[in-house]
């Protein structure tokens, strides 16, 4: 008996996907646990498997198009079953507004660049790439934006990447540009992916609906320098991010206010702390997180902050590693920023911003020495925190970075 395939929830902030590409077509035979389609949710592009066995018999969404939750993607059933009463009874998939597409002008990008460009990369920058592909590219090191895919729509398949070293895609792995032509006015546009439009929407909710105050302070990182020397030289590898997120969950533990949520009637005060981190990728942000960070050693948390970082960099990051958070970090010191402000990531009622450590002249026992001092930003959900909330969390992790062993005791 035929049945309907509906696109699922694949995350808990999910409100459509959109198929990147589909792995059967209509008349091949299906099993369960079959894969369907590739599916790109707000969070991560995620593989839709069959739970029925049969024949496709009908697709109603083509690859590249965004279909809202619980709308109808296709039917399996018998070869020959007539499936037309049941497609009657249930409406069609119902697709999301379509985005603009790129507008082409004449002469403004010759049709030779638009199409060195786009080969084997969707409209919103997505590459098209089996799962198969994507995995041996990653455990290659190949650049598959400069590979020439084999299969339907220029998709890139294994036989592609047989012969092909990463060496070879680092070598061509420069961006194609449009010339630039004297007099001749000329843009790009691109299709928003789903995980920069959710980001979007998030961070403008965020910053529209919760009152933020900011506060700064410094900390002299000479001894959390000294420690981390002193850990290296034992054979324990962190980073200052490693140490950041461990000062700012010991600090949460004395100020456990900062460690709370907005829910409109109520406020709820986490008892337990997990805290995102938030990384950036060439699509946008994402903000795994490192749950019950306080119980873990910076040894824990660096294994488990790189794992996260690699998920992220190679696209293989789940909507669960992105769930939970009670506080979150954005450090921006490794590009060499001094100082920010960020907007405070939903449902937390608080983030810190950190920036880089800087050399700078400091008094210390009344004579001007060179120190290395790094600012730290809290933005706080006014509704929640108050200032002396605020200020004394940072208080806190000021102490902890400059007496980093304390943090052990």
């Amino acid at each position: 008996m035929a049945e309907i395939i509906r696109m699922p929830r694949m995350s808990d902030t999910m409100t459509e996907g959109v198929i990147v590409a589909w792995h059967k077509k209509v008349g091949d035979k299906v099993k369960s646990g079959d894969l369907m389609a590739e599916v790109e949710t707000d969070k991560a592009t995620m593989e839709l498997e069959s739970y029925n066995d049969g024949m496709l018999l009908y697709i109603g969404v083509e690859a590249g198009k965004a279909v809202l939750v619980n709308g109808v993607l296709a039917i399996i059933g018998n070869a020959g079953e007539d499936f037309s009463a049941l497609l009657n009874e249930a409406p069609k998939a119902a697709e999301a507004p379509a985005a603009a597409l790129p507008i082409e002008a004449k002469n403004e990008i010759p049709t030779t660049v638009v199409s060195s460009i786009a080969s084997p990369i969707t409209l919103d920058g997505r590459i098209k790439a089996s799962p198969l592909a994507k995995a041996i590219a990653a455990e290659k090191g190949i650049d598959l934006h400069n590979i020439k895919g084999s299969a339907d729509n220029g998709r890139i398949v294994k036989r592609d990447l047989e012969n092909i070293s990463a060496t070879e895609t680092q070598a061509a792995s420069t961006v194609a540009v449009a010339p630039v032509v004297a007099g001749v006015e000329s843009f790009e546009e691109i299709t928003l992916s789903q995980m920069r439009k959710t980001i979007a929407r998030r961070l403008s909710e965020s910053n529209f609906t919760a009152p933020h105050f900011f506060v700064t302070i410094e900390a002299n990182m000479k001894a959390a320098m000294a420690f981390r020397a002193q850990a290296a030289d034992a054979g324990i590898k962190f980073s200052y991010n490693d140490l950041m997120i461990k000062a700012v969950a010991s600090a949460i533990r004395k100020h456990p206010k900062v460690n709370s949520s907005w829910l409109g009637d109520k406020i709820r005060y986490n008892h337990h702390i997990h805290i995102g981190m938030a990384v950036g990728m060439e699509e946008g942000l994402v903000v795994p997180v490192l749950k019950f960070a306080d119980q873990k050693s910076i040894s824990q948390i660096s294994v488990e902050a790189k794992q996260f970082v690699e998920k992220a960099k190679s696209k293989k990051i789940q909507p669960a590693d992105m769930q939970g958070n009670t506080f979150t970090i954005s450090n921006m010191g490794m590009f060499d920023v001094e100082n920010f402000t960020a907007i405070i990531n939903p449902p937390d009622a608080c983030i810190l911003a950190v920036g880089k450590i800087k050399e700078t002249p400091i008094v210390e026992n009344s004579e001007i020495k060179i120190g290395h001092v790094m600012k730290m930003t809290l933005s706080s959900d006014h509704r929640v925190v108050d200032g002396s909330i605020a200020s004394g969390f940072l208080k806190s992790l000021k102490e902890n970075l400059e007496n980093p062993a304390m943090m052990l005791i």
